[in-house]
């Protein structure tokens, strides 16, 4: 009799900011670890891992404005820095994942199949890599999309102006998407909490989005991996 074949858990989708990706601050000790975590996750479990531009594609799409580009050609060049971030990481983590990272989420998906960690940047004008994110778990029916930002979480009150303001560790859908679509625009370069387009998407599909410090990176692994985590959970009810 055949030996029934060993279910393949749902992947994982984490979107790595680009302001956490690139600090200044012993970036290579981190982006080290990060690696030698995310493939030792990815022996349990398949990860897609987008990765934003940050700091970096801000200063270009900040230089393009003021030469003139359209909002168009400033998301193209934002999303030439995402897939440079996304080849950095691609080609530390070695085989079986890619060293070119796809450039469409439909590639992305396919590589999936044959490499246990696949990478991704931005893929085009509009979306940002959160939406990409957002887009892969909703393609690939993912267990869940951890946003590894340079934040604790969701915060009650705008940090900014209320550094005291508490870490809400549950989120409804509904109140998540109000504040979202509150604070963004369509403009390139924005530093926002989450994609507007991205936390609909999540939304209607009902698939998770966990927020958590990216630096902290046992709690990352936590959050990526469905145990306790410290940050916010958003959710239909916002339950853990």
């Amino acid at each position: 009799m055949p030996r029934a074949k060993t279910p393949v858990a749902a992947p994982v989708v984490v979107s790595i900011g680009g302001s956490v990706l690139l600090t200044g601050e012993d970036d290579a000790r981190y982006l080290n670890e990060l690696l030698a975590r995310l493939r030792r996750i990815s022996d349990d479990l398949p990860l897609l891992v987008t990765v934003g531009g940050g700091r970096t594609a801000r200063e270009y799409i900040r230089l393009g404005r003021a030469l003139g580009l359209t909002e168009v050609e400033l998301d193209e060049i934002g999303i030439d820095v995402t897939r440079l971030h996304a080849r950095l990481l691609a080609a530390h983590a070695g085989p079986p994942t890619p060293t070119r990272p796809a450039t469409t989420v439909a590639e992305a998906v396919a590589e999936l199949r044959h490499a246990p960690l696949v990478f991704l940047g931005g893929t085009e004008p509009g979306h940002t890599t959160d939406g990409v994110a957002a887009l892969l778990a909703v393609r690939t029916r993912a267990a869940r999309l951890v946003n590894a930002t340079d934040v604790a979480g969701v915060h009650a009150r705008d940090p900014r102006t209320d550094p005291d303001a508490p870490v809400l560790d549950r989120v409804s859908w509904t109140d998540f998407r109000d504040l979202v679509h509150a604070g963004t625009t369509t403009e390139a370069g924005q530093n926002f909490l989450f994609d507007r387009f991205g936390a609909d998407l999540l939304a209607r599909a009902g698939i998770p989005l966990l927020i958590v410090q990216g630096r902290d990176l046992p709690n990352l692994e936590n959050a990526i991996r469905g145990r306790p985590f410290r940050g916010s959970r958003v959710g239909p009810s916002g339950r853990r």
